[in-house]
């Protein structure tokens, strides 16, 4: 205790920084909870499933898989987006379901490791239920955004569902931007908020630049980034100090997410023409690929 009290002193007297030679503001910087819980669960989840779904349905060649990882159908028979099968087939958990697949072990090591670091991190200082809300709705319109703009492919990844927790922790840095700098705690919490702002801008860059890679693509990271902004604004309106701005930007929120994700939606189902061979995605890639084998389908099963 009188460590952490020195550490807030030493803090008072040199004015901002995370790190400052001696002590390390994160140490004495309050959370909501001590656990990102869903964050490690998330990430369990998503390597045991990648895990079972290569030893059942196989690893495919590196010419068609670079991510060293499954086979194309079977990320489809697993879950994958697939805008045939979620317009026609009413296949609609299919707009979740991409969060807990990944294209192979190279992308789900990128992903897991931001919700291990950062992930936890913004859970421990949101609190589980706000961080789950932003964590699923970023995944839905990053699907959703994905199935309008490029529904001739499949995607996987939670990679959408973290850009949408970059994007809501933008938008409570600038919610909390005039937030007072009385307290000690409170000149930590600006000190890291600004330091964690350049960090936000750099990973969703680098972010969407790994967005071409295989099966990933960047539609599902913007739908994911704008998901979480929208959802950001509503949920971190009341972190603003003043009445007037605080309502505003609550209603500007609400607007903008309830609008967004309605039209997006209605836009998905009504106008978006899925490529009808994808319902069969074993067949379509065999067009592509003469060595290409068929391991997890529901007409051949596994």
């Amino acid at each position: 205790m009188k460590e952490e009290d020195n550490a807030y002193q030493k803090f008072d007297e040199r004015g901002d920084g995370i790190m400052k030679g001696e002590f390390r503001l994160l140490d004495v910087y309050e959370y909501r909870q001590r656990y990102g819980y869903f964050s490690i669960l998330f990430s369990i989840v998503q390597t045991a499933i990648l895990i079972v779904m290569m030893c059942q349905c196989g690893v495919a060649p590196l010419s068609i898989n670079p991510m060293v990882g499954p086979y194309p159908d079977a990320l489809s028979y697993w879950g994958a987006k697939n805008a045939a099968l979620i317009i026609d087939d009413g296949e609609h958990w299919r707009l979740l379901s991409p969060i807990l697949l990944h294209a192979g072990v190279i992308h789900l090591i990128g992903n897991v490791s931001c919700q291990i670091d950062l992930g936890i991190f913004f859970e421990k200082e949101w609190g589980s239920v706000r961080w789950l809300i932003i964590y699923l709705g970023s995944a839905i319109g990053s699907s959703v955004l994905s199935t309008i703009i490029m529904p001739g492919s499949i995607s996987v990844g939670s990679s959408g569902a973290v850009m949408g927790l970059f994007g809501a922790k933008l938008t409570e840095i600038l919610c909390r931007i005039c937030e007072p700098r009385i307290t000690v705690q409170q000149k930590v919490g600006n000190a890291i908020r600004k330091e964690l702002f350049t960090g936000m801008l750099i990973a969703i860059v680098v972010t969407m630049v790994f967005s071409f890679l295989p099966y990933v693509d960047w539609a599902a990271h913007l739908g994911g980034l704008l998901a979480g902004i929208f959802i950001g604004m509503l949920l971190f309106a009341c972190s603003i100090e003043y009445t007037f701005c605080k309502i505003l930007w609550f209603i500007i929120g609400l607007f903008l997410t309830v609008f967004g994700f309605a039209l997006a939606l209605d836009y998905m189902y009504h106008r978006v023409e899925p490529v009808e061979e994808l319902a069969d995605v074993c067949g379509y890639y065999q067009q592509f690929f003469e060595d290409y084998e068929c391991h997890c389908t529901k007409e051949g099963g596994d």
